[in-house]
């Protein structure tokens, strides 16, 4: 179940029309009304509802997952190929548990090297893509085909598929003599986990998932009875902070939830020059622009919101769904994620099977950078100084997030010398979260851009790209799409991985 604590409680004006209109979209929503959010999003919204009953709807997966489970008993090693909701839900439910899960939601060659079992015989490699169209995903699921068949393995033994029915890779995996499972296609990617993208990895895990289904449930119940909890949270994120809001996961035994509701906040608003920026905090005391909402699920903030696991996830898209009403948007589209899509495929059908050259302006140390300046600290001190007086920064590191994590450092050292809200994302991870509210919400906010050099890499079987490739098309087509929309971008290049970020956390330091 879901409490809610609000420090600013007497603030909460329920005479209001705000209030009034997110407790008439609550009522609504009960109904599965999908006029809410206006006539220019009904026809998406009339085709996103099914999220509403999954908590019970979902129980009608459980037998197939104990049939696979038993029939996959040998395979101990999972490895979970996705982007988006089809990754981060499953990631926070195996924390939560313990359990170890292998999530590969990156194409940096990197990190896909740590994310390759030894012993394949033992591994079951799950593909979740809701479209199954996502470059990353269906790069990643040709990668492990090769590797199985390779190893004289049969690769429909290892490996099992999610994604909605008559997706292109549906029909292509059945046709392949995959096992596959479809998720319910009226229900979006991001408001997806407590279906078969959530429950099926988890699954294997060893979890119980009619746990967090009942949760949910009880959860689902709870707001019917008593909405108040929803709206309360839903009125705060609106009116108790301008664009931005902190939220951390220190203390809440639930590691990750904060990366998901971020992905489900920051796509779910981020559009139409209107917004709900989430800041992502290791600690609560971590720095956050002064009157920031700061919120968290055990530790002392404005907003606490306790319940375990199940209740979370619900309760959270229940808030998105009332955060869309009252920021008159539809939180069920994402109009501005295929721009970089585009930009970054355009670039791979220039390049073909090489990256091109570097073509930076000049290098210091480790570090190449591509605007005239004589050196990064100038560099990215007339840069930083630069941000707009409300603005936000957006560090996009398109680097390993097990080897390189250090440089997630870099978004408290900034925030503390500029003042402003910085936000640190992992590409192109992010491009499947925030990456829409970079386009489509406030265009207020600079970006600071981070590559790197890779001495791994990897063939893409029946493409001719590799992964070092196709992960510099990515940064560079998002890169390409910020800039062409007028937004202020800085792109550093590491040259060396390990020295660079030692540098550029010096250089940030020295600021």
């Amino acid at each position: 179940m879901i409490e809610v604590r609000y420090r600013n409680s007497e603030l909460v004006d329920r005479q209001s029309q705000l209030f009034k209109k997110l407790l008439d979209a609550h009522e609504r929503l009960i109904k599965k009304d999908f006029t809410i959010w206006g006539s220019e999003a009904s026809d998406e919204a009339k085709i996103r509802m099914g999220w509403i009953d999954l908590p019970t709807d979902s129980r009608e997966l459980l037998a197939q997952l104990d049939a696979l489970t038993a029939k996959f008993r040998h395979l101990n090693t999972i490895v979970l190929c996705g982007m988006g909701g089809s990754s981060l839900g499953p990631e926070v439910i195996a924390h939560t548990y313990g359990k170890e899960l292998i999530v590969l939601d990156s194409t940096d060659p990197h990190y896909i090297s740590h994310c390759l079992p030894e012993n394949l015989e033992t591994t079951l490699v799950i593909v979740g893509s809701k479209s199954g169209s996502t470059i990353e995903t269906t790069s990643q699921k040709a990668l492990f085909e090769n590797l199985f068949e390779a190893a004289g393995l049969d690769k429909t033994r290892h490996m099992i598929i999610v994604t909605d029915p008559d997706s292109p890779l549906d029909i292509a995996s059945r046709n392949s003599g995959f096992t596959v499972v479809n998720a319910n296609p009226n229900v979006g990617g991001r408001f997806s986990v407590l279906g078969a993208f959530g429950l099926l990895p988890s699954a294997f895990l060893g979890i119980d998932v009619s746990i967090i289904l009942d949760s949910s449930a009880d959860t689902k119940e709870a707001l019917i009875r008593d909405p108040y909890p929803a709206l309360l949270t839903a009125y705060a994120i609106i009116t108790g902070t301008v664009q931005y809001f902190g939220i951390t996961d220190e203390n809440s035994k639930m590691p990750g939830l904060s990366d998901w509701i971020e992905q489900l906040v920051a796509e779910s608003t981020g559009k139409n020059g209107v917004g709900r920026l989430p800041i992502v905090t290791d600690k609560a005391g971590d720095f956050l622009p002064p009157k920031t909402l700061r919120v968290s699920f055990a530790s002392d903030a404005d907003l606490v919101i306790t319940g375990d696991l199940g209740s979370q996830f619900f309760f959270w898209e229940w808030v998105t769904a009332l955060l869309g009403s009252g920021l008159s948007i539809d939180p069920f589209n994402q109009p501005n994620v295929q721009e970089s899509k585009l930009a970054s495929g355009s670039l791979l059908a220039t390049w073909g099977d090489s990256v091109p050259a570097l073509n930076s302006v000049g290098t210091d140390k480790s570090i190449a950078f591509f605007q005239q300046a004589d050196d990064v600290k100038s560099l990215l001190s007339v840069f930083l100084n630069a941000i707009a007086e409300n603005g936000y920064l957006a560090i996009m590191a398109y680097v390993d997030r097990r080897e390189d994590a250090q440089l997630m450092q870099l978004r408290n050292i900034i925030a503390h010398k500029t003042s402003k809200a910085v936000t640190f994302g992992w590409g192109p991870r992010f491009l499947h979260s925030t990456g829409q509210y970079h386009k489509g919400a406030q265009a207020n906010g600079s970006f600071l851009q981070i590559t790197a050099e890779s001495d791994v890499d990897f063939v893409i079987p029946g493409k001719d790209f590799t992964f070092k490739t196709l992960i510099a098309a990515q940064a560079n087509g998002d890169e390409n799409a910020i800039a062409s929309r007028g937004l202020p971008i800085l792109r550093l290049h590491l040259l060396d991985r390990a020295k660079g970020i030692s540098e550029l956390l010096a250089i940030a330091k020295s600021l």
